[in-house]
C-alpha cells in the first residue's frame, strides 16, 4: 500500500517534470530549434494537425529553420499558422520550402523571456508540491493499517522524493536561463 502511494506520487512528479521540459521547449531563444514549432497547429483540409505531421525540419546554421513540407498545397497554412502565432518571426516562402529566420533576441526581450521560464518553474515546483501533499494524504489515511515506523519511512522518502525533483526543476531553469543568456 505504501509503495503504491510512493510510486503514484514518483509518476505524477515526472509528469511534472516533463511538463515544465515542454514548456521550457517552446521559449524562443535566438536560436532554431524545431521544437517551437513542432507543435504549432496548422488547419489542414479542415483538420488541426501539429506542424511536425505535416512537415520535415532542418536546422541550416544556428537562427535558421527550414520547414520542408511533405505537401506544397500546405504552404499557405503553414505560413498562417506562423503568422498567428506569438513567435514573432516572419516566415519566407520559395514555393519549396519556408525558411524561419531567428534574430538575435534583445537584453529586454532575454530579460522578459527569464521571467516567463521562472514563472513555468515556479508552476512546476508548486505542482510537485501538490503532489507530496496529495501522497501525504494518502499515506496519513493508511495510519491504523501501517505501523507508525513505516508511514515515518514512507513520508521521509516522500519528502526526499519530492526535494529530488525540485532539484531537476532548478536545473532546468538553470540550463534555460543560461540558453537564454548566451549571446
Amino acid at each position: 500500500m505504501i509503495e503504491e502511494v510512493l510510486d503514484e506520487a514518483n509518476l505524477l512528479m515526472e509528469s511534472s517534470i516533463e511538463f515544465v521540459t515542454g514548456q521550457f521547449a517552446v521559449v524562443r531563444t535566438g536560436r532554431a530549434n524545431p521544437q517551437i514549432v513542432q507543435n504549432l497547429r496548422v488547419n489542414y483540409y479542415g483538420a488541426s494537425l501539429p506542424l511536425q505531421q505535416l512537415a520535415n525540419f532542418t536546422v541550416p546554421d544556428p537562427r535558421l529553420l527550414v520547414i520542408h513540407p511533405y505537401d506544397k498545397s500546405a504552404i499557405p497554412e503553414i505560413e498562417k499558422a506562423l503568422h498567428s502565432s506569438d513567435l514573432g518571426i516572419n516566415p519566407a516562402n520559395d514555393g519549396a520550402v519556408i525558411r524561419l529566420a531567428f534574430p538575435p533576441l534583445t537584453e529586454e526581450r532575454r530579460m522578459e523571456l527569464i521571467r516567463i521560464v521562472r514563472r513555468q518553474a515556479e508552476d512546476g515546483r508548486v505542482s510537485i508540491r501538490n503532489v507530496r501533499r496529495g501522497a501525504k494524504s494518502d499515506l496519513d489515511a493508511l495510519k491504523g493499517l501501517c505501523s507508525d515506523d513505516d508511514l515515518h519511512r514512507a513520508e521521509r522518502q516522500l519528502q526526499e522524493l519530492t526535494d529530488q525533483t525540485v532539484k531537476q526543476v532548478d536545473e532546468l531553469l538553470r540550463r534555460k536561463e543560461a540558453e537564454l543568456l548566451e549571446v
